[in-house]
């Protein structure tokens, strides 16, 4: 119970308030979750994988970029699989946290890893012909400045791939919390309709926006909970509430959340967005 109760402020979710910059936590204690993190995220990183591995189908075929960047890299698990993809260009990986660099970097797949900001790229201007992005910028407090980077790094041509994701993540989670107490245990997200109403305006052309549900179960709250901790996707939320979860909040919590059980196990569905936008 007790490893249960140190895991409970772990989840990545959606609490379907508002979102703006007051609904993100501090980008320095997002850095210092996932650098902690890098040792484990492999072993507990089904979803990532899976939908990284979506958006590299969603890529243009015809795209040959002689520099790609993988931004929001982490391990770097994706920086191999586009550099094997585009064995005959330039990889970049980018991610604000260092931990995830030192991890990445002995296993190569990038000419030059680098710690920098979605928000603040380190990259001179028309510099890449593709940027891939899985799973980062959920954590982007300013997403038009995000895509305003992405338009300035781009050459003429140039792609910007990426996926986040959406109100409705982890739905079970946050209803089975509110079922609790109605605090704030889970982190926010965006609307999907922001994306579309933020890309649209970005001066870059869509090529493809959508929404996917994917849903992943567990044998248990336990297994749930342990996982997305090894993620290192912490609830860094301001106001977050602190110290322990007692024990009959725990129970009310199970009790809450074995509601939603299918017989495949407890799910944990994540509203994935996946982008295509082209510089013209």
């Amino acid at each position: 119970m007790s490893e249960l109760r140190g895991a409970l402020h772990a989840f990545p979710g959606a609490h379907g308030a508002p979102y703006g910059e007051a609904a993100l936590p501090d980008k320095r204690q997002v850095a210092a979750s996932f650098s902690r993190a890098a040792a484990s995220y492999d072993s507990v990183a089904e979803l990532q994988r899976n939908v990284g591995s979506q958006l590299l189908a969603h890529l243009p075929v015809s795209l040959q970029p002689r520099r790609w960047l993988d931004l929001g890299s982490g391990t770097g698990h994706f920086t191999r699989a586009l550099a094997q993809r585009y064995a005959q260009g330039e990889g970049l990986a980018v991610d604000i946290a260092e931990g995830m660099l030192r991890h990445a970097r002995p296993q190569g797949g990038a000419a030059h890893f680098i710690a920098g900001d979605a928000e603040a790229l380190p990259l001179q201007d028309a510099s890449v012909e593709l940027l891939f992005s899985s799973l980062a910028l959920q954590w982007c407090a300013d997403f038009p400045r995000v895509l305003s980077e992405a338009q300035r790094v781009l050459r003429p041509g140039g792609v910007l791939a990426f996926s986040s994701l959406c109100v409705g993540t982890l739905q079970e989670l946050r209803d089975s919390w509110l079922a609790v107490d109605g605090l704030v245990h889970v982190n926010r997200f965006r609307h999907f309709e922001d994306y579309q109403h933020m890309c649209a305006a970005s001066g870059l052309q869509v090529l493809a926006l959508q929404r996917e549900a994917q849903v992943l179960h567990f044998p248990d709250l336990r297994s749930l909970t342990s996982s997305l901790k090894d993620l290192g996707a912490h609830n860094l939320n301001p106001g977050r509430p602190g110290g322990l979860t007692g024990r009959s909040r725990i129970r009310a919590l199970i009790e809450a959340y074995e509601h939603f059980r299918q017989p495949q196990g407890l799910p944990a569905t994540y509203q994935v967005v996946y982008g295509v936008l082209h510089k013209p």
